[in-house]
């Protein structure tokens, strides 16, 4: 390959990675420059590229001095090579002291130096540099979602293709229950970048709570433009979500607009989500209130505000309404609790009394 034809192939690699062409020409001059000054012994020497033809020249350096110093090192720790003024002013006549003269060499059997030191450095600072550019453009993409390519699988994940780079979606990741096909689109919630490994990594998942979340941003826009304003989310993934939503403007029904007109938004996100359901609750600035609005759709609940710093608090409740305050398995008090950051128990009047609790000093 002649010069030419390298420097087309060069600039063609920058262009599919996505990379500048100067971090690759100044790889590989500071790579050639080394490679040379330890073939022949000399530290002194430039080297310069061509970055239209390709061809690469060399120039010797020395530092004009009154008189010779002992080991003196430049910036990067290199002996400096030193020229006295009388010798160099017959190359340059007005040359000064502390100045650098520079004289064009042959470069001797360059070629066998440059070829194989210019392969390692190429392959090297391409590899550096699409690393830092893949990152440049997934670093801000943590805790958003995006759209990719199953591209293959192995017994413990998907590898999703998000373009000039693979994700890592873990089948523990998944929503409970569904399946995947190669080849299709998938959305996904990038949950971790990582660039302290060989490669950088990007985790995925799509059971995670800020999968629903990044889903009704997209799905609706008042809460996109502020209209109103997603407060929390919890989730059982496959199973159930609960999501508080609220809003400054009193004419505003939030969620009337998370819901959209006969179900049709919050039913589009369902389906997304294999038919996981999503409650919908007003959040409030009130705990009690908050609390049992989350609560829902059980109805007529007490609640009680046992301890403010730890955010403990109990709900009372009869009936049909003690069975869905509590839920399946737990489950509508476990995801409550999530929305409100409190720790919820629910007990009905007859075990408050047979446990002898004190709300004398509760916020009712």
């Amino acid at each position: 390959m002649n010069s030419k034809e390298f420097i087309k192939a060069l600039k063609e690699v920058c262009e599919e990675k996505q990379i500048s062409e100067d971090v690759i020409f100044d790889g590989m001059t500071a790579a050639l420059e080394k490679a040379y000054a330890k073939e022949t012994g000399l530290p002194n020497i430039r080297i310069e590229i061509n970055k239209d033809t390709g061809e690469i020249k060399g120039y010797s350096y020395q530092k004009v001095v009154l008189e010779y110093t002992d080991g003196e090192e430049d910036e990067d720790g290199e002996e400096t090579v030193e020229i006295l003024l009388e010798d160099a002013k017959k190359i340059v006549s007005d040359i000064k002291p502390g100045e650098t003269i520079e004289e064009e060499v042959v470069l001797k059997d360059f070629g066998r130096v440059a070829t194989s030191a210019a392969k390692q450095i190429l392959v090297q600072k391409v590899r550096e540099a699409e690393r830092q550019s893949i990152m440049t453009e997934f670093e801000d993409k943590e805790g958003e979602l995006l759209v990719g390519t199953l591209s293959r699988e192995d017994a413990q994940n998907y590898y999703v293709d998000l373009g000039r780079m693979h994700g890592i979606l873990p089948k523990s990741e998944l929503i409970k229950d569904e399946v995947l096909t190669m080849g299709s689109s998938v959305k996904v919630y990038v949950t971790k970048i990582d660039d302290t490994g060989k490669s950088p990594l990007i985790l995925l998942s799509r059971s995670h709570y800020g999968f629903v979340k990044r889903l009704l941003e997209k799905e609706i826009p008042e809460l996109n433009d502020g209209t109103v304003i997603l407060y929390s989310v919890a989730r059982d993934a496959g199973s159930r979500s609960k999501i508080a939503v609220y809003s400054e403007d009193e004419k505003v029904d939030a969620i009337g607009a998370c819901i959209g007109e006969k179900g049709s938004r919050i039913n589009r996100i369902t389906q997304e989500l294999g038919g996981e359901k999503i409650d919908v609750v007003k959040y409030d600035k009130d705990p009690i209130t908050f609390i049992k609005n989350a609560l829902s759709p059980a109805k007529d609940v007490k609640v009680y505000i046992l301890d403010e710093k730890k955010n403990e608090a109990l709900a009372v409740a009869e009936g049909d309404n003690l069975s869905l305050a509590i839920g399946r398995k737990g489950q509508n008090v476990k995801l409550a609790a999530r929305l409100t950051h409190y720790r919820i128990d629910v007990k009905t009047e007859e075990q408050v009394k047979e446990e002898k609790i004190d709300l004398t000093n509760a916020l009712s």
